[in-house]
């Protein structure tokens, strides 16, 4: 062990790469704001999770102080702020997560073994230029064959989102976003990186999708010059240590996008220089969707009951008002799929 103290993290093997991300540069960071060591268990595990098994092996990263999980009297949870609202069964029983950036966290100066999301910019952002060069991506992994000046990168979730009609960004989202990304250029092409190309075609026909690599679809992403982004954790660092992107698109109220009121799951997903859109398709900077926010939070009966899980009767309540927005979702995934169905067969 060090003679200093060591804030230390755990990466998971549920967690994706990008969720992995979070947590090892928001505990180097953290490390380097206190004068700590720092170390990460469980650095076998990045990159191998349920959407890979190949390993990080496009940059060469380094894990600290080496330690095991017994070393630690202290194990730190993030602060876990929710709101249990009735716009999805996920949140009647678990609570939208909203939480905010951790000061206890942030400001740790003793040893302890840390988890949480860890994905508030607060935590890392006056370290870019340190952060740009742990996360380097090996110059044989590095593609720039998808950075041009008409070429707007849309990264699509399909698969592992579309059960939750809370998360899944539905079509109009992306149509949104090509039409603002058009208001940039009106000749602008888009190419999709996705973890389902079948299904992000269905949703999105006639614009290519692909489904390269662990490196390259993150290369693309970091060195692409247009950004229209899914609510997904996997697209923050390669945007943030670009040296190419002008413009990132990305939803508003990030993972409840298509049912929050005013509330962001999470606000710590709010990030300078990015651009929010809501569900009109209208463009919003990160100081204005912040601005709202604590309106929001002023006025709100909502967040006046933070934290405060429902009783049974709200609870049954809620159900009915959440099958109803079940209901409606899966009626409009079938008529979609009808339709294309219909297209399919008089195009034969």
């Amino acid at each position: 062990m060090s003679d200093k103290p060591i804030i230390a993290t755990e990466l998971l093997k549920g967690q994706g790469l990008g969720n992995q991300l979070f947590c090892y540069i928001t505990t180097r960071c953290i490390a380097m704001r206190n004068h700590c060591d720092y170390s990460i268990l469980g650095s076998e595990t990045l990159a191998n999770n349920i959407h890979s098994q190949c390993g990080c092996y496009f940059m060469d990263l380094e894990f600290g102080v080496p330690t095991k999980k017994e070393d630690y009297a202290r194990i730190y949870q993030e602060k876990e702020d929710r709101l249990y609202v009735a716009n999805s069964k996920h949140d009647i029983e678990h609570g939208a997560y909203v939480t905010g950036t951790d000061e206890t966290l942030l400001n740790t100066k003793e040893t302890v073994l840390a988890y949480g999301n860890m994905q508030s910019e607060d935590y890392y952002l006056p370290y870019k230029q340190e952060i740009k060069q742990w996360l380097k991506v090996k110059p044989e992994y590095d593609c720039y064959d998808y950075s041009q000046d008409d070429l707007c990168i849309i990264h699509l979730r399909c698969t592992d989102y579309m059960d939750s009609p809370e998360l899944f960004l539905n079509k109009k989202y992306w149509l949104h976003g090509m039409a603002n990304m058009r208001k940039i250029n009106p000749d602008m092409r888009f190419m999709i990186i996705t973890n389902d190309v079948k299904e992000a075609e269905k949703l999105l026909p006639g614009v290519k999708a692909y489904n390269f690599d662990l490196a390259k679809d993150y290369s693309i992403i970091k060195n692409a010059k247009y950004l229209l982004l899914a609510n997904s954790s996997f697209t923050y660092f390669p945007a943030f240590t670009s040296d190419t992107v002008k413009t990132i698109i990305a939803p508003k109220y990030w993972a409840r996008h298509n049912v929050s009121d005013g509330y962001w799951a999470s606000e710590q997903n709010i990030y300078e220089g990015w651009t929010y859109q809501d569900r009109e398709g209208r463009l919003y900077t990160a100081q204005e969707c912040r601005e709202e926010l604590a309106e929001y939070k002023k006025n709100s009966k909502t967040y006046q009951h933070l934290n405060q899980p429902m009783t049974e009767e709200e609870k049954a309540k809620a159900y009915k008002k959440a099958e109803r927005f079940y209901k409606k979702y899966q009626l409009q995934h079938y008529w979609n799929s009808a339709k294309r169905k219909v297209r399919m067969l008089l195009h034969k």
